[in-house]
Formats: C-alpha cells, sequence, structure tokens
C-alpha cells in the first residue's frame, strides 16, 4: 500500500474515530445529569425508569429508518447530518420544563443516538476492510473513553452548579469543532446492501448466532444498568455529598473504555471464549459487591468491575458473529445486534419497576444475575466455539 493511501486511511480513521468519540460524549453528557433530571421533575423510581424507556424505545424504532437512510443518502451524508441533530436535541434535554417534554425528547434523543450508530459502524467497517485487520474494537474504545471523559465533565458541572442546558451548550460547540475538522474525511462507501444492513429485519438467526445474541443481551441489559442508574444508585442508596455521585459512573465508563483497548490482545492470548467467561464473573462480582456493600470506596471499586466486565462482551460477541458460515459477516452482526439490543430496552425501565415494588439493591441483584449468566451460556461445548 502507497504512503499517500496509507495517509489517508489514517485520515479516515482519525476522522471515524471523532465522530464514535463525539456520540459517546453526547450519550455520557445526557448519563451523567439523569439525577438532576430526576430531582428536578420530583421522578419516583418507577416514574424515572418508564421516562428511560424512550431512549432506547427510540433506537430501536429508529432501526429500519436508520438503515433506510444509510442505503439511500449513504452513511457520509447520515453521519454528517446525524450528528449535527444529535447535538440540537441533547440541547432540547436542557430546556425541557415538564416530565413528559423530557420524556419525549428523551426518546427522540434515543432515535438519532442509534442512527449515528449503524451509519458510524458503516464507516467503521469500511475502514477496517481497507486496513486488512481488525480495528472495530477500538472505535467502540473511543466511544467509551468518551464516556468517561463525558462523566468527568459531568462531575465538574455538577461541582460548580452549571445548569444542564449551559452543560449542553459546551458540548454542543466542541461537536461542532469535531464536524468542521472531520468532515472532510468522511468518505461515501459502496452502496450495497451489505454495507447498509439490508435484509435485517428478514432475515431469522440460527442457534450459534441467538445464543451470541443472547450473550450480548445480557451484557447491553448490564450496560444499560450502569449508563441509566449508576448515578442514582450512588445518590439513593450511597449517598455521598452531592459532588461525588457522578464518580460512580467514572469508574464504570473508565474501566469500560480501557478494557475495550486491550480486550482484543486478551482475546488473542486466551481465546474470546474465556474472555467471555470472565466478563461475567467480573459483572456478577463488581454489583454483588455493590449491593452487599453499599458503601462510597466498595461501589466505586464494584462499578470499576463492572465495567470492565462489559468491555469485551459486544465487540467480542460481534467479532465471532462475523465468522459465522451460515450468514454474511454484516447480517450476522446486524442479528445478534437487534437481539441484544432488547437488553438495552429492558434493562433500564425494569430496574425502576423492581425499585418502586423492593429496593434498588434488589435491582441490582438481578442485573448481577444477568451478567453471571454471560458465563453459563458461553460455558456448554457447542457450536459457538467454533466461531471463536
Amino acid at each position: 500500500m502507497g504512503l499517500i493511501t496509507m495517509n489517508s486511511l489514517k485520515k479516515r480513521r482519525l476522522a471515524v474515530g471523532g465522530f464514535f468519540f463525539l456520540t459517546g460524549l453526547c450519550f455520557s453528557s445526557w448519563a451523567s445529569r439523569i439525577p438532576d433530571f430526576q430531582v428536578k421533575f420530583s421522578l419516583s423510581e418507577g416514574q424515572l425508569g418508564s421516562l428511560l424507556l424512550g431512549m432506547p424505545l427510540g433506537s430501536l424504532l429508529a432501526l429500519p429508518l436508520a438503515a433506510w437512510a444509510v442505503y439511500k443518502l449513504g452513511s457520509r451524508a447520515v453521519v454528517l447530518w446525524g450528528t449535527s441533530f444529535y447535538l440540537f436535541f441533547l440541547i432540547t434535554l436542557g430546556v425541557a420544563n415538564s416530565g413528559f417534554q423530557l420524556a419525549l425528547m428523551v426518546f427522540v434523543f434515543g432515535m438519532m443516538g442509534n442512527i449515528m450508530n449503524i451509519s458510524l459502524n458503516t464507516q467503521a467497517l469500511g475502514v477496517e476492510h481497507d486496513y486488512g485487520r481488525s480495528i472495530l474494537s477500538s472505535f467502540h474504545g473511543l466511544w467509551s473513553f468518551a464516556g468517561f471523559a463525558g462523566a468527568g465533565l459531568g462531575a465538574l458541572m455538577v461541582y460548580l452548579a452549571v445548569v444542564p442546558f449551559f452543560h449542553y451548550l459546551i458540548v454542543f460547540a466542541v461537536g461542532l469543532g469535531v464536524v468542521l475538522l472531520f468532515k472532510g474525511s468522511i468518505i461515501r462507501e459502496a452502496n450495497t446492501k451489505e454495507s447498509s444492513g439490508g435484509g435485517l429485519v428478514l432475515k431469522k438467526p440460527d442457534a450459534i448466532l441467538l445464543r451470541l445474541g443472547m450473550v450480548g443481551f445480557c451484557g447491553m441489559m448490564c450496560e444499560g444498568c450502569m449508563f441509566d442508574w449508576s448515578g442514582v444508585y450512588m445518590a439513593k442508596v450511597v449517598q455521598p455529598a452531592k459532588q461525588w455521585i457522578p464518580l460512580g459512573y467514572v469508574a464504570f465508563m473508565g474501566a469500560m473504555a480501557t478494557g475495550r483497548f486491550i480486550a482484543d490482545k486478551l482475546a488473542t492470548r486466551w481465546g474470546k471464549v474465556t474472555v467471555l467467561k470472565g466478563s461475567g464473573i467480573l459483572i456478577f462480582a463488581g454489583l454483588l459487591t455493590s449491593v452487599m456493600l453499599p458503601y462510597f470506596a466498595t461501589v466505586v471499586t464494584g462499578f470499576l468491575l463492572v465495567g470492565f466486565g462489559t468491555a469485551a462482551v459486544v465487540p467480542l460477541t460481534y467479532s465471532m458473529a462475523g465468522r459465522s458460515s451460515q450468514y454474511p459477516p454484516g447480517i450476522a452482526i446486524a442479528m445478534i445486534s437487534t437481539i441484544s439490543f432488547f437488553g438495552f430496552l429492558l434493562g433500564p425501565p425494569l430496574i425502576g419497576f423492581i425499585a418502586e415494588l423492593l429496593h434498588l439493591k434488589s435491582s441490582f441483584a438481578l442485573i448481577g444475575i444477568m451478567g453471571a449468566m454471560i458465563t453459563v451460556l458461553v460455558s456448554y461445548k457447542n457450536q459457538v466455539f467454533a466461531l471463536k
């Protein structure tokens, strides 16, 4: 490969990585301020759970729209326009003046998030193909690292008593800078059904992909728990000083980001199945620690373990699905992504409903069991091992 071509590829990788980082920053900016919204609108755990249902529901309903948009317009156009709308709807979260308005904006924000997810992964798969080696995990690592950075910014905003609207204006300004800086390196991909995820809802997964989808389901349920409820758990159960509340989320996101950057090396050394087994154990141990020892240091440590545990689940299941002999890689990944996403859809509201009936600690205990199920699902000697 010539020098000019390699330089071009590096610019494309940097640009796509920049947009992954930005979308992660937008999401974590919302998630880090959820406790503030709960207080502002006097929401109970059950009401907050219902409100949070809007984001994954919007994401799920956006799936066919996103695939159609990428197919018709190309992922470049969807990335650039989608980013602009994603930033705009982040600001609308900050100006909502009722719980109903916030719920509506959360729904739309969720739709835009999944549109960005599909279009950006289409771009990332193109870059990975041209590189000739696996780099997709590093993009997801950048998204997670942005979550860590966004959680840190959120903690600073809470400490400085900056309301969400002005917090989100700062993120909006950063986002516009990213778009202007990198838009020239986001290229038009070949308009094919494979690249756009065509046939996504028309395919039925085989037994191997169904098992992998269930692993992803458990992993994303745990992720959804931590994204939406870690701050609430700190505020309601641990009850530290207000400025320390976001640090549980910071610990989780920082560990998940770090874990995604090293997941490929660990999988190469010990095997993907072994890493997934360890991931489930870490999630279970982290949440069990947080439930049994609900103190600041132990909960932050527990959330750190959950972050390392969830880090590898989605990237490794995607990688294993991409080796399916029954379906093209893009279709296989899309199918397990759809199954997995229901975990993200059901987890956060389920936590709210259980917390309303019992206690928030009971909800986190249930999610810990879901983490242990990852280890159980990959421990059986079956065809999944053929995809490792």
